[in-house]
């Protein structure tokens, strides 16, 4: 006997369309996952990062394109290989460097210090140049204002609240993006730019090359993304560091979705960035800029007389990010290797000489700028400072990351460490070729 058919009764009006392939819940679970890799990516596109991005573009055309793309697996890398450390040892990387390259670790903290300070010099200049292009207040008047407000946002609010409400200046950004097919760059060259690597052997080229890669795989984004993951740790309750210790693979599988989604939208960003200056500015003569206004016009097709709002509201977003995460980097590297009491989640009574290296490092960013120090080269040669500090942190990290002493089973894979050597290599062969021909004065 055949089976009677089953009859499908209508459904009710309101009932829901089953997800049959779980497409939304794992959109869902994606944007709930995204966190400290999402934050640090945001902050890597920061004043300096602009402005470095907007030079090369003015200063070097397309040549630079393919950097782009081949720093984005190199950043999701070396920030992955950060945030693993801290997961399986509990504590930031710095404090890992301290006790298996002691020396290595003092030296390098040392020269991260200097270079985050003087980037966050930069940044605080930054804004008050593109601020300053909207509001009729001396840019020395600006640079005191948004240090002072920068220090008190460090020091009593909540830093995943200020992150949270300022991050969309940031959507500023995307007017690059906008503007970028607005004036209908030369498409074919720009993809040629994208995927074959030139290299332009003076001084000027390989400077701006180490200022590209300095602003994108920064030394402060390591110490970040790896403080971030513990305090992450300690707000679901592992106060200790003992308690830290150890990962599994679905928090793993979490971070790397995590990283990678911040380290694609960073360099997105800067790609579009650097194809609308050369397309605008680099394309009109405008090869060297000097001033937030030379960088804010790139923005013209798009927004005309509006060009500098949106610059600026794109230079003070990212840095009201990117300065907390700089000043919060020197601490935790400071606390790590030098043995105090870190975090941004602490009261300040409970860790002075944390919030202190904060403090310290803004005042001296507000110095450097009543010194008259240019904001655009400020921000400039800030990014080729972070190239450079960047080669030897890199190396150490690479190397905790492929030790199977500390990361037992969560060692880092071949192709990983082939990718982070790959990095040492190219921004090591980069700092060296421009200092050389910088010596040779050609």
């Amino acid at each position: 006997m055949g089976t009677r058919p089953r009859m499908s009764t209508p459904k009710p009006a309101t009932a829901k369309e089953p997800d049959r392939f779980g497409v939304v819940d794992r959109c869902k679970r994606f944007f709930r996952i995204l966190g400290p890799g999402l934050i640090t990516g945001a902050a890597d596109d920061d004043p300096s990062g602009i402005s470095t991005y907007s030079v090369a573009g003015a200063s070097t055309g397309f040549s630079m394109l393919w950097l782009t793309l081949i720093s984005t697996p190199m950043m999701s890398v070396i920030q992955g290989m950060s945030a693993r450390v801290s997961m399986i040892t509990g504590e930031g990387v710095a404090a890992t460097m301290r006790k298996r390259f002691p020396i290595a670790a003092y030296l390098i903290a040392v020269l991260v210090i200097i270079a985050n300070t003087f980037n966050l010099g930069a940044d605080i200049g930054g804004m008050a140049a593109a601020a300053n292009l909207v509001v009729p207040i001396p840019i020395d008047a600006l640079v005191f204002f948004f240090g002072i407000i920068l220090i008190v946002m460090q020091t009593w609010l909540n830093y995943d609240w200020i992150a949270r409400v300022f991050k969309w200046l940031t959507l500023a950004l995307f007017a690059y993006v906008i503007t970028c097919f607005i004036v209908k760059p030369p498409w074919g060259t720009v993809f040629a730019n994208f995927v074959i690597p030139q290299i332009h052997l003076n001084p000027g080229w390989l400077s701006t090359m180490v200022a590209v890669l300095g602003t994108t795989i920064t030394p402060y984004l390591f110490f970040w993304q790896s403080s971030l993951m513990v305090e992450e740790d300690k707000k679901a309750g592992n106060a200790t560091v003992a308690s830290r210790r150890g990962t599994n693979a679905e928090a793993i599988k979490d971070m790397h979705a995590d990283v990678n989604a911040g380290m694609i939208f960073s360099n997105a960003v800067a790609f579009f960035i650097i194809v609308t200056t050369a397309a605008t500015l680099g394309a009109h003569g405008v090869n060297k800029i000097e001033t937030a206004q030379q960088a804010a016009r790139a923005l013209q097709p798009l927004a005309g007389r509006f060009a500098e709002l949106l610059f600026a509201l794109g230079m003070v977003g990212t840095g009201i990010l990117a300065v907390p995460v700089l000043a919060g980097s020197s601490g935790y590297v400071a606390a790590q290797v030098f043995r105090f009491r870190e975090g941004l989640s602490e009261p300040v009574q409970r860790a002075p000489k944390f919030y202190a290296i904060l403090a310290i490092g803004v005042l001296i960013g507000i110095a450097m700028n009543l010194l008259r120090v240019n904001a655009v080269q400020a921000l400039f040669w800030s990014a080729v400072l972070n190239g450079v500090v960047a080669v030897p942190l890199i190396a150490v990290i690479v190397w905790i990351a492929s030790d199977k002493k500390i990361m037992g089973e969560w060692r880092s894979s071949l192709l990983a460490r082939m990718w982070g050597w790959a990095t040492v290599v190219l921004m090591g062969a980069a700092s060296v070729g421009m200092f050389y021909f910088m010596a040779k004065g050609t």
